[in-house]
């Protein structure tokens, strides 16, 4: 007899657990996949030793009644907290009396809320997904660890950032790959830094319009962290941009010498990360429905570069494309047969 559809969602950021939370909670089935080693996406943290840092996503703002929403769940769940750091703007401004938002942390790391989502859902991770293949009205997946999976898929969701998604669909579906290759998104340097000892710079966070940085964060100044003396540096989208291809090691010697002049001595340990597809060149606003469903196909893309960036544009599209497939034909009908669990 048919099972009942399933459907798999590629990428464990905020779109694809936003994503697979509505299709499961429409009694739809899915199965998440990711390449790491949890969630998160751009949203993660790492760890070393004594260290901790959200090298990622660095806090988020809520602007719709929706996300706002599901932030007073976050918090009520205790995996989200209100941060509220000494803030400077590097060079001092004049014109910095706007209202402050609201900035947003997960608790005790940045992808505490996406592993909350998690906590039910059926995810594979360490599964690098390298290619989908259409047989007749069932979708498969290969990855590198397992090659082609023997499940069989009622439609598959790329929730992952535009430039991979359109590597993935080139083979299956170029007149959507091509949609979502027109997409540029910007790289952004990372550095993770830790010293012996508290620094006495006299701001816990600052945005910085010079030089390599745009922004420096005290990763203890943000609620349930330990005080590790880390701090976080990201580079500018258009000096990451430029240096995309600089050895790992000399970009974090601009980054430190940029950081030192702000202040900082030399750290105890140092490290480096390239986040490859980081940013939207421009700030573009979210166009409805924020996300790409093709129900002829059995195929959809969700993520923060359909729907203007950021953490809460993440969650918007990965929402509005689950309520879009649980609708749709292919869920509410056997239309294809999903063998295994």
């Amino acid at each position: 007899m048919p099972s009942t559809p399933v459907f798999a969602v590629i990428g464990a950021g905020m779109a694809g657990m936003s994503c697979a939370t509505e299709l499961q909670a429409a009694g739809v089935g899915v199965c998440v996949f990711d390449k790491s080693r949890g969630v998160g996406g751009r949203m993660s943290a790492r760890r070393e030793g004594t260290g901790q840092w959200d090298h990622g996503a660095q806090y988020f703002t809520a602007s719709t009644p929706e996300f706002t929403q599901q932030v007073e769940r976050w918090l009520a769940a205790g995996v989200l907290a209100q941060w509220q750091p000494q803030l400077a703007i590097i060079p001092a401004r004049t014109d910095a009396s706007s209202p402050h938002p609201r900035r947003y942390v997960g608790v005790p790391a940045m992808n505490a809320p996406a592993r909350h989502l998690a906590t039910r859902l059926p995810i594979e991770c360490l599964r690098t997904v390298d290619a989908i293949r259409r047989d007749a009205q069932v979708w498969q997946i290969h990855s590198a660890e397992r090659g082609w999976h023997e499940q069989g898929f009622a439609g598959v969701v790329l929730a992952m950032p535009a430039p991979q998604a359109a590597d993935l669909l080139r083979p299956a579906a170029p007149e959507l790959a091509a949609k979502a290759g027109a997409v540029v998104m910007t790289p952004c340097w990372a550095a993770m830094l830790q010293y012996e000892n508290a620094l006495s710079l006299p701001f816990d966070a600052a945005f910085v319009n010079q030089g390599p940085l745009r922004w420096v964060a005290r990763n203890a100044s943000k609620p349930g962290r330990n005080a590790n003396h880390c701090w976080v540096l990201h580079a500018s989208a258009e000096w990451s941009t430029a240096h995309e291809d600089d050895s790992p090691d000399t970009v974090l010697r601009a980054l430190l010498q940029a950081f030192s002049e702000l202040g900082a001595p030399p750290p105890i340990v140092a490290r480096i990360h390239r986040w490859r597809y980081a940013n939207l060149p421009t700030a573009e606003t979210a166009v409805a429905p924020g996300m790409q469903w093709h129900a002829d196909l059995g195929l959809g893309m969700c993520g923060d570069w359909l729907h203007g960036g950021k953490v809460e544009g993440a969650w918007l599209s990965g929402r509005a494309l689950g309520r879009a497939i649980a609708a749709s034909p292919r869920a509410t009908h056997h239309a294809a047969t999903a063998s295994g669990s």
